[in-house]
């Protein structure tokens, strides 16, 4: 419909000015007079069908629970959840905790009946709206209605509560994340966190169960995860920064047009192939490696989750390094060439200098994914939560952690569970440190080569 009224909207503007010879005489281009059709068309009807998306479920959950009986309507709020659960399940076809029943059956049945209806009545409210915006905004159009003008301005409150979807996401984001936290905090001190040297975050569920009171000591982890992402960056910004530097300056037309597709490639292989690789590859090759020459090394190591880890990123460094070299303007290089520099010279005293904000950046987002992976490590380095700078013995990082506490069903009351936001938390504010580092360095050299 939205596009009918496009081209109903734009062949009415050239009517009323007796056609396209006469387009000259509209305030806009004919174009324009279309898209404020199609807009009228679309918007109203696009903004009550999310609305409606939004709300149908409550509301036909609502309307099921009022046709039930009253000692079902009168159940805790946790059992009715299940009721309604099964209800759906049974209405979906899918499987039922317990006996189906003829009030189950009949609930279902009226889910499904007032499931058809609010789609029927949807379509229809949608269609009209549709219509009906497209006939108003057919009826307003004249030669002297700015459309161009009311476009550009819908257009740009469109890219404004776009932006804002954004902010608000990444706001939402870190107020989840931070009201969990401070619920952590409350059962845990903050220095017994930061600073304690055991993490054992088993605890008992109930009073009456024997286990443990939990040890949350987040150290052993922020020193896997530094551990691991330092041998990481230890193998990929140097392969991947001297990559970079010889298909941008160094290497033939032919060998770049075969390097950097194989690179692409590269970056594209799921981490849990990696993964795998560093599981059934390079941990068993590490440690046939360390016990030839007398060491004692895990069957699950740092040294392996690294190495992998460092391959993998090698392809973020040398793309984004890459781009930050081509994008130094030619006159730089032609004017150290011309003074008499050597390439490797203009290299490394013109060129680099000039691009050092552009690899700070990858580097700094290279770290970033570092800290962030978590199926080598898992695969490659374990569990175990030791405090060591060994990388032949295994450990264990924040983001696994993170994944260990919230698998299966867990209580969000008790701090094991709650922890893990706690070191979310952490990651989001290391994060921060490391943009504004970046940003700082970016800033510092851009004033000095621009």
């Amino acid at each position: 419909m939205s596009v009918a009224a496009f081209y109903v909207g734009r062949s009415r503007s050239i009517a009323l000015v007796g056609g396209p010879k006469h387009g000259t005489e509209l305030h806009s281009l004919p174009g324009y007079y279309g898209y404020f059709t199609a807009i009228w068309c679309l918007l109203p009807a696009l903004a009550v069908l999310l609305a409606w998306v939004l709300l149908e479920p409550r509301v036909v959950v609502a309307m099921v629970i009022q046709g039930l009986p009253a000692e079902q309507q009168a159940l805790s709020p946790g059992e009715l959840d299940l009721l309604i659960n099964n209800i759906q399940n049974l209405a979906a076809g899918d499987a039922v905790s317990g006996t189906v029943d003829a009030v189950l059956s009949d609930a279902a049945q009226r889910f499904l009946a007032l499931t058809a209806l609010s789609r029927r009545i949807l379509a229809i409210l949608t269609l009209g709206l549709g219509g009906l915006g497209a006939a108003i905004a057919w009826r307003r159009i004249r030669p002297d209605l700015r459309a161009r003008n009311r476009v550009e301005q819908i257009v740009l409150l469109m890219l404004i509560a776009a932006s804002s979807i954004a902010i608000f996401t990444t706001v939402g984001i870190v107020l989840s994340v931070l009201f969990e936290a401070i619920r952590f905090f409350q059962q845990v001190p903050v220095t017994e966190f930061l600073f304690g040297l055991n993490w054992s975050p088993q605890t008992a569920i109930r009073a009456d169960q024997v286990g443990s009171s939990g040890s949350f000591g987040a150290v052993p982890l922020f020193t896997g995860t530094l551990l691991i992402t330092a041998i990481a960056m230890f193998v990929a910004v140097p392969v991947g920064l001297m990559t970079a530097i010889y298909l941008a300056e160094y290497s033939s037309h032919r060998v770049r047009s075969i390097a950097k597709p194989l690179l692409e490639v590269l970056a594209g292989i799921p981490t849990v192939v990696y993964g795998f690789f560093a599981a059934l590859t390079v941990a068993p090759w590490v440690r046939r490696t360390g016990e030839s020459l007398g060491l004692e090394v895990a069957s699950e190591s740092a040294l392996a989750a690294g190495l992998v880890m460092g391959i993998m990123i090698i392809p973020l460094v040398s793309s984004l390094s890459d781009d930050a070299i081509n994008a130094v303007p030619s006159a730089m290089r032609d004017g150290a060439l011309g003074l008499g520099s050597t390439r490797s010279e203009t290299m490394t005293r013109v060129i680099l200098p000039a691009a050092l904000p552009g690899i700070v950046g990858g580097v700094l987002l290279a770290v970033s994914r570092a800290i962030g992976e978590t199926m080598i490590v898992v695969m490659a380095a374990g569990l175990a939560a030791n405090l060591t700078a060994n990388p032949f013995e295994a450990v264990t990082t924040v983001t696994v952690q993170i994944v260990t506490l919230l698998v299966g069903d867990q209580e969000f009351d008790s701090a094991k569970t709650l922890a893990a936001f706690a070191l979310g938390l952490m990651l989001f504010v290391v994060t921060l440190i490391l943009n504004v580092f970046g940003l700082s360095v970016v800033r510092k050299y851009r004033e000095q080569y621009d």
